[in-house]
């Protein structure tokens, strides 16, 4: 039985591996193993040739968490702070748009929600700080992200509005891991179902008239709570009239 298929966008990086110095797309398997654990099957959209056509291989996409945006698609300043991946916001919001379009299931994480909210016309905060007066949301400041342990993510909870499609996945409340410094602002085509009660940092989105559009702000797949993962394979598997996704072993 053919799983769903699932894209997941990744990084392009320099590296180097076995005395060389090579150009690699990479992604913490984190991310693929919360995919195929929960009954799907990953694979990597690099950035390094931005295109529409993957899409129409794909039964639903992921947006992995990742660098900052750079604030010029909403027409802002840039924030000295934020640390910009120009090939990944052409590629990402190229793909996001015409996923959206399509009604391709979508989940987004982290960087990703944040790039729901862009590319549907919305904004965001460039650095949290300068509006909230802290930096819980980042924890462990000079950390990278990709190659932190648990106890570099900050911890906080979300309440999630009743009657949203995240309350139905999620329940009205949850603690949850944060690695951080952009925030959504303004969620453009999607609606905000979920905030962090100390700060009212968003934390979820959902777009009210897509299938299966949900966006969180923290990192499910550094968790065991992978709800979010297995939803997104029922919806790409009811999305390509496949059977229900089975849990791998």
């Amino acid at each position: 039985m053919r799983r769903p298929l699932i894209g997941l966008t990744c990084y392009a990086r320099q590296v180097q591996y076995n005395n060389n110095d090579v150009m690699v797309g990479m992604l913490p398997m984190t991310y693929v193993k919360a995919v195929q654990s929960t009954g799907g099957r990953a694979v990597l959209i690099t950035p390094d040739e931005p295109g529409i056509d993957v899409l129409e291989s794909l039964d639903g996409i992921m947006f992995a968490g990742g660098a900052d945006i750079d604030s010029m698609h909403w027409g802002a300043a840039r924030h000295p702070e934020i640390d910009i991946d120009e090939p990944r916001d052409t590629s990402e919001l190229m793909l996001m748009r015409a996923a959206l379009e399509m009604d391709l299931p979508t989940l987004g994480v982290c960087r990703g929600m944040q790039v729901m909210a862009v590319a549907s016309g919305g904004s965001l905060h460039q650095h949290l700080p300068d509006l909230l007066g802290h930096d819980r949301h980042r924890a462990a400041a000079g950390a990278d992200p990709m190659a932190a342990g648990a106890s570099a993510y900050g911890r906080h909870e979300v309440l999630v509005k009743p009657g949203s499609r995240a309350h139905a996945l999620l329940g009205r409340r949850l603690t949850v891991n944060s690695f951080h410094h952009q925030g959504v602002d303004d969620p453009g085509e999607f609606i905000a179902t979920g905030w962090c009660p100390d700060d009212n940092v968003l934390e979820v989105i959902e777009h009210p008239s897509r299938t299966f559009a949900l966006g969180v702000q923290w990192h499910p797949e550094r968790t065991g709570d992978l709800r979010v993962f297995a939803a997104l394979n029922e919806a790409a598997a009811r999305h390509s009239g496949l059977s229900r996704p089975a849990l791998a072993a």
